[in-house]
């Protein structure tokens, strides 16, 4: 037994309510079962209204396996709970007390609940390690159009996860819109291998000082390698020494320090994907669009960002892959996967976000876009496309990782779309 599971059916009334009463045994009328809290600190359930002996009460529902959890939580110590007008529990093990020593009303939950209830839910959410996913088998017996609403709801969990890095960002540069992009930018150019370190790098800017330097393409490309420390070596390439002079003068000018840049990974990246690279085409990027914000703000169709992105690095690095070393002659331009990668993890959280900064709803315009793209394909994905479940395009992918990563790692089954139909589809058919 676990408290979600009391939770679930307080908010949906999985139990018999007509003939309610205390541990003491005072009737209860129910008139409104609350406002389920559901992240925050503090009772359970906001804004109940109950009847118990003819008396009107308004307040707090909390809920617990056992009476005795409020005193294990220290409830009795916090004045969160002081308007707390029924505590509901499955066990009544003992008596709580207000501070002002009158009893808090307590409902025993398990004799007004079907064994039924219970039996179907221990069958389809119980642990077993060698399910990828708890509902897996059921999964099949889950309506399309459960699945399809899940999935646009997932999304926009998703987006609004994604948008508490930006927020936080927001809050270290001012407000500075063009700032922020240049940092989650920097972040998605390094992927997963370099992210951490890419924005750690754009951490160590201000960002007037790349506007400053986004004239001139080699002050851009020196700027970025000389933060990450990458001139530091006995190359003669004539490339290699003008970014360096270029370097050792902005590092004057601007009194650049770059102790806090993380160090940048090679191993087990394909070569195209080389920090060196990424590096030369973000400069490419700024270089190229001036007020670059405003330009992904503006674009709607997914033709004009593979305009706006359609960059690539700059000569030199057409016959090397570092600094050191000469390759095969090949342009390094971003790819449309790439520019996906970039459009689902950095450009469309942002639209979301300032949109909702200014009272605009942007989520048609989100869910046009997020549509456009194709399906992300990774082990999460791929998962559920066996099990059964239609994943079209990418805001289909998204939906299923926060799913994933968000409900069935956490065992939030009662909190899930698909958990709740099919208990209650279990349910009804008894």
């Amino acid at each position: 037994m676990k408290e979600d599971f009391l939770h679930y059916i307080w908010k949906y009334k999985k139990f018999e309510f007509s003939n309610l009463k205390t541990t003491n045994k005072e009737r209860i009328i129910l008139q409104r079962i609350g406002d389920h809290n559901e992240q925050n600190s503090g009772p359970d359930f906001f804004n109940a209204q109950l009847v118990i002996d003819d008396q009107k009460w308004a307040g707090n529902i909390e809920i617990h396996i056992k009476s005795s959890d409020w005193y294990a939580h220290n409830h009795e110590s916090d004045p969160m709970y002081d308007n707390v007008i029924l505590h509901v529990v499955w066990e009544d093990d003992i008596t709580i007390f207000r501070n002002d020593n009158s009893i808090i009303p307590s409902l025993q939950l398990r004799d007004y609940v079907d064994e039924s209830i219970l039996n179907q839910y221990q069958r389809i959410f119980k642990v077993n390690n060698k399910r990828w996913i708890k509902c897996q088998k059921q999964l099949h017996q889950v309506s399309g159009f459960t699945i399809a609403n899940w999935q646009e709801r997932l999304y926009v969990e998703r987006l609004e996860h994604k948008s508490i890095l930006i927020k936080e960002l927001l809050q270290n540069a001012s407000n500075n819109w063009e700032a922020i992009l240049f940092r989650l930018l920097s972040k998605n150019f390094g992927l997963k291998a370099n992210g951490d370190a890419f924005l750690s790098l754009a951490n160590s800017l201000e960002f007037s000082v790349v506007q400053k330097c986004s004239n001139h393409l080699d002050r851009l490309e020196a700027l970025f390698f000389g933060q990450a420390s990458m001139l530091d070596l006995e190359v003669e390439d004539e490339y290699v020494q003008r970014l360096r002079k270029e370097y050792d003068f902005l590092r004057g000018k601007f009194q650049l320090k770059n102790q806090g840049v993380l160090p940048f990974q090679f191993f087990r990246l394909r070569p195209p994907n080389f920090p060196t690279i990424r590096l030369s085409q973000l400069a490419n990027l700024y270089f190229k669009n001036k007020q670059l914000f405003s330009k992904i703000i503006e674009a709607k169709r997914l033709e004009e960002f593979y305009v706006l992105f359609n960059i690539e690095a700059s000569s030199f690095w057409k016959n090397h892959y570092t600094f050191s070393k000469e390759s095969t002659t090949r342009n390094k331009r971003l790819t449309k996967s790439f520019i996906h990668l970039i459009l689902i993890n950095t450009v469309i959280p942002l639209k979301f976000l300032y949109a909702k900064s200014i009272g605009k709803d942007a989520e048609q315009e989100v869910f046009g876009l997020i549509s456009q793209l194709p399906t992300e394909k990774n082990a999460i994905v791929n998962k559920f496309s066996a099990l059964g479940i239609n994943i079209e395009d990418a805001l289909h992918s998204q939906a299923m990782i926060q799913l994933k990563n968000n409900y069935c790692d956490q065992n939030a089954c009662l909190r899930c779309a698909i958990g709740n139909y099919l208990l209650n589809r279990d349910h009804s058919l008894g």
